[in-house]
């Protein structure tokens, strides 16, 4: 009551202030909460002042979800490397022995059929380690009943998964049009935080198209509204009872809410939804290429400004980038007419883009724009997707200080990448460049995980064959007033482009 009174006093002596306030010309630009240009902060036509009606009406079609796993363990044998160790239950020279013991897991879901579709999280229903195999999933109801539920379809990419328990009049709910909320406009989620059934909350849109870096599809609704661990797959309503999103994730230093939920949007989850039901593979387009987002350092290398395009670092041989034309190096700013930004990937408008489907691409290729047409592909298995990582340097050679002058500025040694060397550090002879011999433990280099046994293969986008060549590109930058370059390096055939300071 002592807030509600405070904001009324608040707005009252905001009317006060403006009856003798002076009139601004007309056209004159005024502050974003002059008096009067904001409407009324008392509930629209419609809106609850209290949530009981709302939820009693939802509340029986959200469930709680449940898994009985069988999960493998490595048991500890206490006898092991002693003569007593084959007579209690160890393999002789093992040390462990392997055995089974049951695990659960507890989320949400929530109806979206009389007979009895549930939707949830793919990650409430899978398997919690690599050694557990899930053996049942239950369904149980706001009235306490339980059934066993059939695993229809699910999503990994996407994080959902549609389940089916038996039964013909069972209460749902329906997906509304997440596109149309807006930040500050109240939601309400219903769920099962840490086995805690039936519990609501209730919050604003925090933020929408929230990309938190955690995958391809992560454009999230994010929420205040408390979300806690348990709540994964329970719906997020608006205030006219539509599902706008499916509570995911948190973002937490403990594990616990912090005020930072986020949710799938109900436009994302739908299609999928839909699809999964069906019994239909979920299908997403591909261009076959390695990308790198344009920050304030590639972009200082490249003299572009920063937060807009993302820089195509490798084209994958025979796939839809190759054929259409697009190379290594390219900064595709647009697709389809969409711009390219971090709130907007490069990933996630092709993944959006059913295959086979032709689209304008456009690119800035050695600062001029153009467009290339691509026949979009379609995506591999997530798990056939490998990444470059610059911190893996097992089976490098060791590192030592550079030997060269050619590019110390940048705190490298390097020497002209000959097919000899290309064997002995599992690079294609085929590949051009040069090999860095050593590197100034504290130049920018180091720093960014260059290292001995990396090959760069051009800088600033200009293929280098020496220690000249690399040279040559670093006065180069230095000339136009540049304090970084940009290096291609390669490792064991995956490459990234890599900023580097260059030093005094």
């Amino acid at each position: 009551m002592r807030y509600a009174y405070a904001l009324t006093s608040a707005l009252l002596l905001g009317g006060t202030a403006a009856a003798f306030s002076f009139q601004p010309p007309a056209g004159a630009q005024t502050a974003q909460n002059e008096p009067g240009a904001i409407a009324s902060t008392a509930p629209r036509a419609g809106a609850p002042m209290s949530f009981a009606d709302l939820v009693a009406r939802l509340q029986p079609a959200v469930v709680n979800i449940s898994t009985t796993q069988r999960v493998t363990v490595q048991q500890s044998n206490p006898f092991a490397g002693t003569p007593f160790e084959q007579f209690f239950g160890g393999p002789r020279g093992g040390g462990a022995s392997p055995r089974t013991q049951e695990a659960q897991s507890l989320g949400s879901g929530f109806l979206i059929s009389a007979d009895g579709y549930v939707v949830t999280n793919n990650h409430v229903v899978s398997a919690g380690t690599a050694s557990a195999v899930v053996e049942s999933i239950t369904v149980t109801l706001s009235d306490r009943r339980e059934f066993k539920a059939r695993l229809v379809g699910r999503d990994a990419a996407s994080d959902l998964a549609v389940l089916k328990i038996e039964g013909a009049t069972f209460p749902f709910v329906r997906f509304g049009d997440s596109r149309q909320a807006r930040v500050g406009d109240w939601v309400v989620a219903i769920g099962n935080p840490f086995g805690l059934s039936g519990s609501v909350t209730a919050g604003i849109v925090s933020a929408i198209n929230r990309v938190t870096g955690g995958g391809t599809y992560d454009r999230f609704i994010q929420t205040d509204a408390a979300i806690n661990r348990g709540n994964s797959g329970g719906p997020m309503f608006d205030l006219q009872g539509n599902v706008i999103g499916i509570n995911s994730q948190i973002l937490s230093p403990t594990g616990g809410n912090i005020g930072i939920g986020l949710a799938i949007p109900a436009e994302q989850a739908k299609p999928i939804v839909d699809k999964l039901m069906r019994g239909q593979a979920i299908e997403r387009g591909y261009l076959g290429v390695g990308i790198q987002p344009i920050d304030e350092n590639i972009g200082a290398a490249l003299g572009l400004p920063k937060d807009r395009g993302e820089l195509i670092s490798r084209v994958e041989p025979g796939e839809a980038a190759a054929k259409a034309g697009i190379r290594q190096g390219d900064v595709v700013v647009a697709v389809n007419g969409k711009e390219v930004t971090p709130e907007q990937t490069l990933s996630y408008l092709v993944a959006n883009t059913a295959p086979g489907t032709r689209i304008p691409v456009e690119l800035l290729r050695d600062g001029k724009r153009q467009t290339v047409t691509v026949t979009v592909g379609k995506r591999p298995p997530e798990e056939q997707l490998a990444q470059f990582n610059p911190e893996d340097d097992s089976g490098m050679p060791q590192e030592e200080a550079p030997q060269d002058t050619g590019a110390a500025s940048l705190g490298i040694g390097v020497t002209p990448l000959t097919p000899s060397i290309a064997r002995s550090i599992g690079v294609d002879p085929a590949v051009k460049g040069v090999v860095v011999t050593g590197t100034d433990p504290s130049s920018d280099a180091a720093g960014k995980g260059i290292r001995r046994g990396d090959v760069i293969v051009s800088v600033n986008r200009t293929p280098v064959a020496n220690a000249a060549d690399v040279a040559r590109q670093v006065a180069q930058a230095k000339a136009a007033g540049r304090d970084q370059v940009l290096l291609f390096v390669q490792r064991r055939g995956q490459g990234i482009y890599m900023p580097v300071r260059i030093g005094g």
